[in-house]
């Protein structure tokens, strides 16, 4: 069987492809503070290290975890699992990383391993109701007209 170099660079784990995955898969549009702002540039001094800023909607408010903290805490072996098994409150989109190869999960594991120290936590879940301390984007259903 032939493959084409990018098949083969696909298939490869190593921590040019974690970035590119975490680029591609969305990850630094919220856990990487500033990102959208540079037009899509990684500081890896601020890579993955999650956000203060929440996201409030029906489920209380979240946040971009700190995701170098995270995988602190995990073994790649470990991470795999933790990356096809996960769900968690909106608006994260977990069902992404289930649809990840576990080379890809590698990649990424490697990747955020790269960059360093881990930092600190990103707040913690504000249930419903409650008031977050820190600033937070609305997401709320539409609200539908009434017929």
């Amino acid at each position: 069987m032939m493959f084409t170099s990018t098949a083969m660079a696909a298939d490869a784990v190593s921590v040019k492809e974690g970035l590119r995955i975490a680029t591609i898969g969305g990850c630094h549009d919220c856990h990487t503070d500033g990102f959208a702002a540079s037009g899509g540039q990684v500081d890896p001094a601020k890579a993955l290290m999650g956000s203060q800023v929440g996201f409030q909607g029906p489920w209380g408010t979240t946040y971009p975890a700190n995701i170098r903290v995270a995988l602190s805490k995990m073994s790649e072996d470990e991470f795999v699992r933790y990356g096809h098994e996960i769900k968690t409150r909106p608006p994260m989109p977990w069902f992404a990383l289930h649809a990840m190869t576990d080379n890809e999960l590698r990649s990424i594991y490697q990747y955020v391993k790269s960059l360093g120290a881990p930092g600190d936590p990103a707040p913690a879940y504000v249930k419903p109701g409650d008031a977050p301390k820190t600033p937070f984007i609305v997401f709320a259903p539409p609200q539908m007209p009434s017929q």
